[in-house]
Protein backbone atom coordinates (compact mmCIF):
# COMPACT_ATOMS: atom_id res chain seq x y z
CA UNK A 1 0.00 0.00 0.00
CA UNK A 2 1.36 3.42 -0.82
CA UNK A 3 1.45 6.38 1.54
CA UNK A 4 -1.96 7.44 0.26
CA UNK A 5 -3.49 4.06 1.02
CA UNK A 6 -3.42 2.59 -2.48
CA UNK A 7 -3.25 -1.16 -2.79
CA UNK A 8 0.16 -2.79 -3.36
CA UNK A 9 0.93 -3.32 -7.02
CA UNK A 10 -1.50 -0.67 -8.21
CA UNK A 11 0.20 1.35 -10.95
CA UNK A 12 -0.61 4.75 -12.41
CA UNK A 13 -1.00 4.90 -16.17
CA UNK A 14 1.02 7.50 -18.01
CA UNK A 15 -1.94 8.66 -20.02
CA UNK A 16 -1.04 8.11 -23.66
CA UNK A 17 -3.70 10.43 -25.06
CA UNK A 18 -5.24 13.69 -23.87
CA UNK A 19 -8.65 13.62 -22.26
CA UNK A 20 -11.41 13.67 -24.82
CA UNK A 21 -13.24 16.21 -22.68
CA UNK A 22 -10.40 18.69 -23.18
CA UNK A 23 -8.42 20.51 -20.51
CA UNK A 24 -10.09 22.85 -18.09
CA UNK A 25 -8.84 26.44 -18.38
CA UNK A 26 -5.92 26.92 -15.99
CA UNK A 27 -3.93 30.00 -15.07
CA UNK A 28 -0.58 29.74 -16.80
CA UNK A 29 2.52 29.92 -14.58
CA UNK A 30 4.40 33.17 -15.06
CA UNK A 31 7.36 31.76 -16.95
CA UNK A 32 5.09 29.77 -19.27
CA UNK A 33 3.00 32.86 -20.00
CA UNK A 34 6.19 34.85 -20.63
CA UNK A 35 7.53 32.20 -22.98
CA UNK A 36 4.23 32.13 -24.83
CA UNK A 37 4.21 35.93 -25.13
CA UNK A 38 7.80 35.82 -26.33
CA UNK A 39 6.74 33.44 -29.06
CA UNK A 40 4.50 36.15 -30.51
CA UNK A 41 1.02 34.91 -29.54
CA UNK A 42 -0.53 33.65 -32.82
CA UNK A 43 2.89 33.94 -34.45
CA UNK A 44 6.40 33.02 -33.38
CA UNK A 45 9.06 35.55 -32.46
CA UNK A 46 10.02 35.81 -36.13
CA UNK A 47 6.45 36.85 -37.01
CA UNK A 48 5.56 33.58 -38.75
CA UNK A 49 1.99 32.35 -37.98
CA UNK A 50 1.67 29.13 -35.98
CA UNK A 51 -1.43 28.10 -37.93
CA UNK A 52 -0.61 25.61 -40.65
CA UNK A 53 2.98 25.25 -39.45
CA UNK A 54 4.83 21.95 -39.55
CA UNK A 55 6.94 21.16 -36.51
CA UNK A 56 9.52 19.31 -38.55
CA UNK A 57 12.58 20.60 -40.38
CA UNK A 58 13.21 24.34 -40.70
CA UNK A 59 9.60 25.12 -39.75
CA UNK A 60 10.24 23.56 -36.36
CA UNK A 61 12.79 26.12 -35.18
CA UNK A 62 12.06 27.23 -31.63
CA UNK A 63 13.04 30.88 -31.60
CA UNK A 64 13.17 31.24 -27.82
CA UNK A 65 16.06 28.75 -27.85
CA UNK A 66 18.76 29.73 -30.29
CA UNK A 67 19.64 27.05 -32.89
CA UNK A 68 16.97 24.73 -31.47
CA UNK A 69 15.53 22.51 -34.20
CA UNK A 70 12.94 20.88 -31.93
CA UNK A 71 14.66 17.51 -31.61
CA UNK A 72 15.14 15.72 -28.30
CA UNK A 73 18.07 16.62 -26.05
CA UNK A 74 21.12 14.48 -26.85
CA UNK A 75 21.92 13.87 -23.20
CA UNK A 76 18.41 12.63 -22.48
CA UNK A 77 18.47 10.32 -25.50
CA UNK A 78 21.84 8.91 -24.41
CA UNK A 79 20.53 8.27 -20.88
CA UNK A 80 17.42 6.50 -22.21
CA UNK A 81 19.56 4.41 -24.57
CA UNK A 82 21.76 3.38 -21.63
CA UNK A 83 18.64 2.48 -19.63
CA UNK A 84 17.42 0.32 -22.50
CA UNK A 85 20.69 -1.56 -22.95
CA UNK A 86 21.26 -2.09 -19.23
CA UNK A 87 24.29 0.19 -18.82
CA UNK A 88 22.33 3.04 -17.18
CA UNK A 89 19.61 3.61 -14.61
CA UNK A 90 16.63 5.86 -13.99
CA UNK A 91 18.65 8.21 -11.80
CA UNK A 92 20.87 9.01 -14.80
CA UNK A 93 17.77 9.77 -16.89
CA UNK A 94 16.57 12.25 -14.26
CA UNK A 95 20.06 13.77 -14.06
CA UNK A 96 20.08 14.32 -17.83
CA UNK A 97 16.94 16.43 -17.53
CA UNK A 98 18.72 19.03 -15.41
CA UNK A 99 19.94 20.81 -18.56
CA UNK A 100 17.45 19.48 -21.12
CA UNK A 101 14.90 21.58 -23.01
CA UNK A 102 11.39 20.17 -23.13
CA UNK A 103 8.07 21.35 -24.58
CA UNK A 104 4.98 22.07 -22.51
CA UNK A 105 1.73 21.66 -24.53
CA UNK A 106 -0.56 24.70 -24.41
CA UNK A 107 -4.03 24.52 -25.96
CA UNK A 108 -6.38 27.33 -26.92
CA UNK A 109 -9.58 26.92 -24.91
CA UNK A 110 -12.67 28.89 -25.96
CA UNK A 111 -13.76 31.12 -23.08
CA UNK A 112 -17.33 31.99 -22.14
CA UNK A 113 -19.06 34.92 -23.79
CA UNK A 114 -18.72 38.12 -21.77
CA UNK A 115 -21.43 40.73 -21.52
CA UNK A 116 -20.37 44.28 -22.42
CA UNK A 117 -22.01 47.66 -21.80
CA UNK A 118 -25.68 47.92 -22.75
CA UNK A 119 -26.13 44.12 -22.52
CA UNK A 120 -24.14 43.69 -25.71
CA UNK A 121 -22.31 40.38 -25.95
CA UNK A 122 -18.62 40.54 -26.76
CA UNK A 123 -16.80 38.16 -29.04
CA UNK A 124 -15.67 34.89 -27.54
CA UNK A 125 -12.05 34.87 -26.43
CA UNK A 126 -9.59 31.99 -26.50
CA UNK A 127 -7.81 31.29 -23.22
CA UNK A 128 -4.54 29.39 -23.19
CA UNK A 129 -4.72 26.28 -21.03
CA UNK A 130 -2.13 23.93 -19.64
CA UNK A 131 -2.89 20.29 -20.38
CA UNK A 132 -3.16 18.02 -17.36
CA UNK A 133 -3.61 14.25 -17.24
CA UNK A 134 -5.19 12.09 -14.55
CA UNK A 135 -3.22 9.01 -13.53
CA UNK A 136 -4.98 5.71 -12.85
CA UNK A 137 -4.57 6.22 -9.10
CA UNK A 138 -6.21 9.66 -9.31
CA UNK A 139 -3.08 11.79 -9.09
CA UNK A 140 -2.53 14.78 -11.36
CA UNK A 141 0.14 14.38 -14.02
CA UNK A 142 1.57 17.01 -16.34
CA UNK A 143 2.75 15.98 -19.81
CA UNK A 144 5.97 17.31 -21.31
CA UNK A 145 7.69 16.39 -24.54
CA UNK A 146 11.35 16.03 -25.38
CA UNK A 147 10.78 16.86 -29.05
CA UNK A 148 8.38 18.98 -31.06
CA UNK A 149 7.50 15.97 -33.20
CA UNK A 150 6.45 13.91 -30.16
CA UNK A 151 4.14 16.71 -29.05
CA UNK A 152 2.65 17.15 -32.53
CA UNK A 153 2.03 13.40 -32.84
CA UNK A 154 0.25 13.40 -29.46
CA UNK A 155 -1.89 16.50 -30.00
CA UNK A 156 -1.57 18.31 -33.36
CA UNK A 157 -3.41 21.39 -32.07
CA UNK A 158 -1.20 21.95 -29.03
CA UNK A 159 1.27 24.82 -29.10
CA UNK A 160 4.78 23.90 -27.95
CA UNK A 161 6.28 26.19 -25.33
CA UNK A 162 9.99 25.48 -24.90
CA UNK A 163 11.34 25.53 -21.33
CA UNK A 164 14.13 23.84 -19.47
CA UNK A 165 13.01 20.65 -17.70
CA UNK A 166 13.51 22.10 -14.18
CA UNK A 167 11.09 24.90 -15.17
CA UNK A 168 8.61 22.29 -16.37
CA UNK A 169 8.99 20.55 -13.01
CA UNK A 170 8.26 23.83 -11.23
CA UNK A 171 5.12 24.22 -13.33
CA UNK A 172 4.02 20.70 -12.40
CA UNK A 173 4.55 21.40 -8.69
CA UNK A 174 2.68 24.71 -8.91
CA UNK A 175 -0.23 22.89 -10.57
CA UNK A 176 -0.22 20.29 -7.75
CA UNK A 177 0.81 17.53 -10.13
CA UNK A 178 2.73 14.63 -8.57
CA UNK A 179 3.95 13.17 -11.85
CA UNK A 180 5.68 14.61 -14.91
CA UNK A 181 5.00 12.36 -17.92
CA UNK A 182 7.61 12.63 -20.66
CA UNK A 183 6.48 11.84 -24.21
CA UNK A 184 3.12 10.15 -23.55
CA UNK A 185 2.07 8.05 -26.51
CA UNK A 186 5.64 7.72 -27.81
CA UNK A 187 7.85 4.66 -28.10
CA UNK A 188 9.39 5.52 -24.72
CA UNK A 189 7.18 7.23 -22.13
CA UNK A 190 9.11 8.09 -18.97
CA UNK A 191 7.30 9.08 -15.77
CA UNK A 192 9.12 11.36 -13.33
CA UNK A 193 7.67 10.48 -9.92
CA UNK A 194 7.04 13.03 -7.15
CA UNK A 195 10.39 12.84 -5.25
CA UNK A 196 12.35 13.10 -8.50
CA UNK A 197 10.01 15.85 -9.69
CA UNK A 198 10.66 17.90 -6.54
CA UNK A 199 14.41 17.32 -6.83
CA UNK A 200 14.37 18.42 -10.47
CA UNK A 201 12.36 21.54 -9.60
CA UNK A 202 14.90 22.40 -6.88
CA UNK A 203 17.80 21.56 -9.21
CA UNK A 204 19.36 19.09 -6.82
CA UNK A 205 20.46 15.47 -7.37
CA UNK A 206 17.92 12.69 -6.93
CA UNK A 207 18.57 9.25 -5.47
CA UNK A 208 15.90 6.54 -5.86
CA UNK A 209 14.40 5.60 -2.50
CA UNK A 210 15.47 1.96 -2.86
CA UNK A 211 19.12 3.16 -3.02
CA UNK A 212 18.84 5.97 -0.46
CA UNK A 213 20.80 5.20 2.70
CA UNK A 214 18.92 7.79 4.75
CA UNK A 215 15.58 6.29 3.73
CA UNK A 216 16.87 2.85 4.69
CA UNK A 217 17.95 4.23 8.06
CA UNK A 218 14.56 5.81 8.79
CA UNK A 219 12.77 2.58 7.87
CA UNK A 220 15.10 0.53 10.06
CA UNK A 221 14.74 2.94 13.01
CA UNK A 222 10.96 2.55 12.91
CA UNK A 223 11.19 -1.23 12.58
CA UNK A 224 13.50 -1.46 15.61
CA UNK A 225 10.48 -0.76 17.82
CA UNK A 226 8.84 -3.98 16.59
CA UNK A 227 10.77 -7.02 17.92
CA UNK A 228 8.98 -9.39 15.55
CA UNK A 229 10.80 -7.75 12.62
CA UNK A 230 14.12 -9.59 12.40
CA UNK A 231 15.43 -7.98 9.21
CA UNK A 232 14.46 -5.60 6.41
CA UNK A 233 15.32 -5.48 2.71
CA UNK A 234 14.77 -2.63 0.25
CA UNK A 235 14.31 -3.34 -3.46
CA UNK A 236 12.94 -1.50 -6.50
CA UNK A 237 9.15 -1.76 -6.49
CA UNK A 238 7.17 -3.41 -9.24
CA UNK A 239 6.14 0.00 -10.56
CA UNK A 240 9.69 1.20 -11.31
CA UNK A 241 9.73 -0.66 -14.59
CA UNK A 242 7.92 0.61 -17.67
CA UNK A 243 7.17 -0.78 -21.11
CA UNK A 244 8.03 0.71 -24.48
CA UNK A 245 5.53 0.92 -27.32
CA UNK A 246 6.91 -2.36 -28.68
CA UNK A 247 6.64 -4.18 -25.35
CA UNK A 248 10.26 -3.91 -24.23
CA UNK A 249 10.63 -3.67 -20.44
CA UNK A 250 12.72 -0.79 -19.10
CA UNK A 251 14.12 -0.71 -15.53
CA UNK A 252 12.80 2.80 -14.96
CA UNK A 253 10.17 5.30 -16.02
CA UNK A 254 7.22 3.59 -14.33
CA UNK A 255 4.64 5.39 -12.21
CA UNK A 256 5.01 3.31 -9.02
CA UNK A 257 5.02 1.70 -6.53
CA UNK A 258 8.72 2.54 -6.51
CA UNK A 259 9.90 0.99 -3.26
CA UNK A 260 9.50 -2.61 -2.12
CA UNK A 261 10.02 -3.14 1.61
CA UNK A 262 10.66 -6.78 2.51
CA UNK A 263 9.92 -7.57 6.15
CA UNK A 264 11.51 -10.72 7.56
CA UNK A 265 9.32 -11.69 10.51
CA UNK A 266 9.74 -14.14 13.37
CA UNK A 267 7.82 -17.37 13.09
CA UNK A 268 4.53 -17.96 14.88
CA UNK A 269 2.69 -14.69 14.19
CA UNK A 270 -0.98 -15.05 13.35
CA UNK A 271 -2.78 -12.94 10.74
CA UNK A 272 -4.05 -10.39 13.27
CA UNK A 273 -0.56 -9.86 14.72
CA UNK A 274 0.93 -9.39 11.25
CA UNK A 275 -1.78 -6.90 10.30
CA UNK A 276 -1.23 -4.91 13.50
CA UNK A 277 2.54 -4.88 12.95
CA UNK A 278 2.29 -3.67 9.35
CA UNK A 279 -0.23 -0.98 10.31
CA UNK A 280 2.07 0.22 13.09
CA UNK A 281 5.06 0.41 10.76
CA UNK A 282 3.11 2.31 8.12
CA UNK A 283 1.91 4.80 10.73
CA UNK A 284 5.48 5.34 11.92
CA UNK A 285 6.78 5.83 8.37
CA UNK A 286 3.98 8.26 7.54
CA UNK A 287 5.04 10.51 10.43
CA UNK A 288 8.63 10.65 9.17
CA UNK A 289 9.24 13.83 7.16
CA UNK A 290 12.22 12.44 5.24
CA UNK A 291 10.25 9.33 4.30
CA UNK A 292 7.37 11.47 3.06
CA UNK A 293 9.65 13.60 0.90
CA UNK A 294 11.72 10.83 -0.66
CA UNK A 295 9.32 7.91 -1.03
CA UNK A 296 6.57 8.14 -3.61
CA UNK A 297 4.80 4.82 -3.05
CA UNK A 298 5.61 1.46 -1.49
CA UNK A 299 4.67 -2.19 -1.55
CA UNK A 300 5.31 -4.50 1.40
CA UNK A 301 6.37 -8.14 1.11
CA UNK A 302 6.37 -10.48 4.10
CA UNK A 303 8.96 -13.23 4.53
CA UNK A 304 9.75 -15.69 7.30
CA UNK A 305 13.08 -14.92 8.96
CA UNK A 306 15.74 -17.59 8.56
CA UNK A 307 16.36 -19.21 11.92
Amino acid sequence: MDKNGNAPGEEAASGSVPSTAGPAPRHLPGHIAAALAGAGGPADSAGQPWQGRSLAGDDGKVHNFEDDDGTADAGYLAAVTALRNGSGDEAAVIASLATARVFIPIIAQLAEEAEGAGALVSDKQADMALVMLKAADGRNAMPAFTSAKALADWHPDARPVAVYAPRAALSAVSEEAELLVLDPGSEVTFVVRRPALWALAQQRPWVPSYLDGEVAGSIADAAARFPAVRNIGLLPGAGVASATGTGETLPGGGAGPELQVVLYLEDGLDAAAVQELVAGLQAAWSRNVLFGERVDSIEIKLRRAVQ
